[in-house]
């Protein structure tokens, strides 16, 4: 930093005392010491905010750059879902719609159905098939 030598500091001494009188030199020299003291605690608590900023910088770079990435990954696998997901129903829709379109029978489950088949609406109950008379059980 400063580049003074031992005889240069002999010679402020010298005219620091010629100049102040023994009297006050030691109150000066402690009052220098202390401010210098204090110069030197601010120059490192600068220093050490600057830094402290930097590092903040670069971590909120790569931060985003992390979230940006993510981000990409995330598209990647979902655009990868979508097209999977549609091949998929591609390979199971069109071959239920074959078979469907194959099979020409109506649906004999269906009540509509059963009354176009000309098939009996309904399976008697239980109780009338129970007695021959088709009273219900219980009753005379």
């Amino acid at each position: 930093m400063f580049d003074i030598g031992f005889t240069e500091l002999l010679v402020i001494g010298v005219v620091a005392l010629l100049v102040l009188g023994p009297e006050r030199l030691p109150k000066v020299a402690r009052t220098a010491g202390h401010l210098f003291g204090r110069f030197q605690r601010y120059v490192t608590n600068v220093k050490a905010d600057i830094s402290r900023e930097m590092e903040l910088d670069e971590l909120r770079r790569a931060g985003e750059s992390f979230k940006e990435s993510v981000e990409q990954a995330a598209k990647g696998m979902e655009s990868g879902v979508q097209e999977a997901e549609y091949s998929m129903r591609d390979e199971i829709v069109s071959p239920v719609k074959e078979a469907a379109s194959a099979v020409s029978q109506p649906d004999l489950f269906d009540d509509a159905a059963r009354k176009q088949a000309g098939e009996p609406d309904a399976a008697p109950s239980a109780e009338a098939e129970a007695r021959p008379d088709g009273k219900p059980e219980g009753k005379a």
